[in-house]
């Protein structure tokens, strides 16, 4: 969860499906008086992008683009090479209420259903966070740490490497667990949430890309593995990895009225100051964690040095790093686990 970036509308999702013919969603025939009333592309972008702006909502011209891309079915580029085709009544009605929606606040993501991630597509609902750039920096930070571990086949050697356990505590979309299963085709993954509803929404992007065989789903808390019939073993983790919920309540006020209105609570706070939450999910990770394992967190705005003492406030971590963002946030904290 990532709340620095004022918008997270910068991704261009391209390649949408064509619902439909061309001849059925627009008019390219010479233009008949009830033709000429129907608005062609061009007019509605201008239009769209027009609202948005007297409303207030930030990067409105890349809102109202792919609101429109979503209303089509089509990508950026037949948008433009198009501008002139006339819009069905059905599908100006259904672009400009997706308009209507953002200007009240509603994310982008959540009207479109998507959001890219590590270069991969996945399914967004108000049930989970929407995934942000920043918490890429988590992936880069793993991959980096498990260094050779992190490929399948030994480059020395030719011999397959050591299967790898990893776990995402607290999944939401599941971006983390997919990105990772992605990149680590010879890892065992286990998804935590406290949530249902966002275990379900995870479970449907491990199936969109074909890692849902090596990810196991775990509602509980964080890493409290108590409670489910799916219970691994102590010191058994090579890595994990979390985006912990961690805005201080009394922040909530200052937070975008797209994030604060519409983006899951429970994913949000962390408690009165927004660092409560990492010294149980620090200790559980150093219960699961083998000798050498690594935990890598994101944190949130001003959390480094407190989070930092936090773990060197518990026993068995050395090797501790914090990773800047590319606006020169610290975001993401590793450490290493020793006896």
């Amino acid at each position: 969860m990532t709340l620095s970036q004022p918008n997270n509308e910068d991704v261009i999702l391209s390649g949408g499906p064509k619902a439909r013919s061309e001849e059925s969603l627009f008019q390219f025939a010479p233009a008949c008086e009830a033709n000429e009333k129907r608005m062609d592309i061009r007019a509605a972008l201008k239009e769209g992008m027009a609202r948005l702006r007297a409303a207030e909502v930030p990067s409105h011209t890349l809102a109202a683009e792919l609101l429109l891309m979503h209303s089509l079915g089509r990508d950026r580029t037949w948008l433009y090479t198009n501008s002139e085709a006339k819009l069905e009544p059905s599908l100006a009605e259904k672009y400009f209420g997706l308009i209507a929606r953002r200007a009240s606040g509603e994310p982008t993501q959540y009207l479109t259903g998507k959001q890219e991630f590590w270069g991969l597509e996945f399914e967004v609902t108000p049930a989970v966070l929407i995934p942000r750039p920043e918490t890429e920096h988590i992936v880069e930070v793993a991959l980096e740490r498990l260094g050779e571990r992190g490929i399948k086949i030994d480059i020395r050697t030719g011999q397959p490497n050591p299967a790898l356990r990893v776990a995402d505590a607290g999944t939401g979309s599941g971006c983390l667990a997919v990105a990772l299963a992605y990149e680590l085709p010879h890892a065992e993954i286990f998804a935590t949430d406290i949530s249902a509803a966002a275990l379900e929404v995870a479970r449907h992007n491990a199936d969109r890309h074909g890692v849902s065989d090596r990810i196991h789903f775990v509602e509980c808390d964080l890493l409290d593995f108590s409670a489910s019939p799916l219970i691994p073993h102590p010191s058994s983790f090579d890595l994990i990895v979390s985006n912990p919920p961690y805005v201080a309540r009394n922040e909530a006020a200052t937070l975008q009225r797209e994030v604060r209105e519409h983006e899951p609570h429970a994913a949000l706070f962390g408690g009165p100051t927004g660092t409560e939450i990492y010294g149980r999910l620090i200790e559980q990770a150093g219960a699961l964690l083998r000798e050498g394992g690594t935990v890598v967190l994101e944190l949130g705005y001003n959390a480094a040095d407190e989070v930092r003492e936090i773990i060197r406030a518990q026993r068995g971590w050395v090797n501790v790093s914090i990773t800047n963002d590319l606006a020169g946030i610290p975001r993401v904290l590793a450490a290493e686990r020793r006896a």
